[in-house]
């Protein structure tokens, strides 16, 4: 989901840069180009655990605001499916034998039957 990231540069210091959507996420980087990464980083150290990662807003929403004065704005990709936010239980039901099949393969890849089906189901909404 692309949020908006406000960047800014102080002389002799790295960017700095905070999610407005995301409040309490801040990151830096010397080079610009590895804001994306630290932004990542930093969303998911922030809401590891957590049940809800706020939705992301669009720049228009932020752009006048006098908090975001000096610096400049850009559309960061935070992949909210490798943040590790909170479990959830559900109940499910699988055809018996395709059921044993998860289970096998999950085991012989030291993998939970939820972790299987967790990676499967990322797998399959990348494509």
């Amino acid at each position: 989901m692309l949020y908006p990231l406000y960047v800014w540069k102080d002389s002799d210091s790295a960017y700095g840069a905070r999610f407005p959507d995301l409040p309490g996420v801040f990151t830096a980087a010397d080079e610009l180009n590895d804001l994306p990464a630290m932004a990542q980083e930093a969303a998911a150290a922030m809401y590891e655990g957590e049940a809800h990662i706020p939705e992301a807003s669009s720049i228009e929403e932020w752009k006048d605001a006098a908090d975001y004065a000096g610096g400049f704005w850009m559309l960061v990709n935070i992949d909210r499916s490798k943040i590790n936010t909170k479990p959830v239980r559900l109940n499910i039901s699988l055809p018996e034998n395709l059921l044993r099949d998860i289970d096998a393969f999950a085991k012989s890849h030291q993998l939970t039957r939820s972790g299987f089906l967790a990676q499967a189901a990322l797998k399959a909404m990348a494509r």
